[in-house]
């Protein structure tokens, strides 16, 4: 007879291949972010020249990550709200054409995403958001969405209807029984919808390359990218590392923090399938 342990052991080989897959880019660039290069503002040994260097790059790295901040959280509070509230209407509610209107929300889920920021940035220039943080979070919320959205109804669906009513029955009102007893029983579909949306909009280049023209209001990535412009098309390779690892860290604290909500908010989904 096997070992217990041994079973286990090509299943552990694969995930720890995986890991180290994964990981091997992001360990690279932090290496290479703290390395002597030739070019760059560490020129020998180990040290942090290449932070000091991205500190204190144009705008400054301080105002980059405030407007990466200002853009993420924006976003997140815009696809809660508007996904909450669409979720549980098409999970609790019957109206006519419910289930066409949640296809055609999905829909768009098949629209490239490139395809729809010229229409909204002539849609921002008639509203008055155009190089607009505000504006950006709103153009980020809209393609969330449609997957926030799905999220959250096989979120609700997955609450049994007699939780909640029980809570009518016992004097409480529509709202207060999404509030007091469904918003609990969701709170890992909300982690999982929130998480995505700010992985997702702390990461966007497109979106900003488009929407935004002021250099002091340009994201994270955006201000990443144009470290390659700063000498005469010469790029710091050095710093450009600094900023991928300065990117990379919120997500990572992030993920580690939520993945016990993250992993079930889906497998709510799947175990109402």
């Amino acid at each position: 007879m096997k070992p217990h342990g041994l079973g286990r052991t090509p299943y552990h080989v694969l995930v720890g291949g995986l890991a180290a897959l994964f990981l091997f880019p992001l360990a690279w660039s932090a290496w290479a972010s703290v390395s002597g290069q030739p070019g760059t503002a560490q020129q020998s040994g180990y040290g942090l020249g290449n932070y000091r260097s991205l500190l204190h790059y144009d705008a400054g790295l301080a105002q980059y990550l405030w407007n990466s901040t200002v853009v993420s959280l924006l976003t997140v509070a815009l696809t809660l709200l508007v996904s909450l509230m669409g979720g549980y209407a098409f999970a609790r509610f019957t109206f006519p054409g419910k289930n066409a209107l949640f296809l055609l929300t999905l829909a768009i889920l098949m629209v490239p995403y490139a395809t729809l920021l010229i229409p909204l940035y002539v849609l921002l220039g008639d509203l008055g958001l155009q190089n607009s943080l505000f504006g950006l979070s709103l153009v980020l919320t809209v393609y969330q969405l449609p997957f926030a959205t799905f999220m959250m109804r096989i979120s609700f669906e997955s609450v049994p209807r007699e939780l909640e009513e029980s809570a009518l029955v016992d004097g409480c009102g529509t709202a207060q029984a999404l509030v007091r007893i469904l918003l609990p029983a969701v709170w890992p579909g909300l982690v999982t919808v929130g998480l995505f949306a700010f992985l997702a909009a702390w990461n966007d280049f497109i979106a900003p390359l488009i929407l935004i023209s002021d250099s002091a209001k340009a994201p994270l990535p955006l201000a990443i990218a144009n470290l390659r412009q700063r000498s005469m098309g010469a790029i710091d390779y050095g710093t450009t590392e600094a900023g991928v690892v300065v990117l990379a860290l919120p997500c990572l604290v992030l993920f580690l923090l939520l993945q016990r909500h993250y992993i079930r908010g889906f497998m709510s989904g799947a175990l109402k399938g």
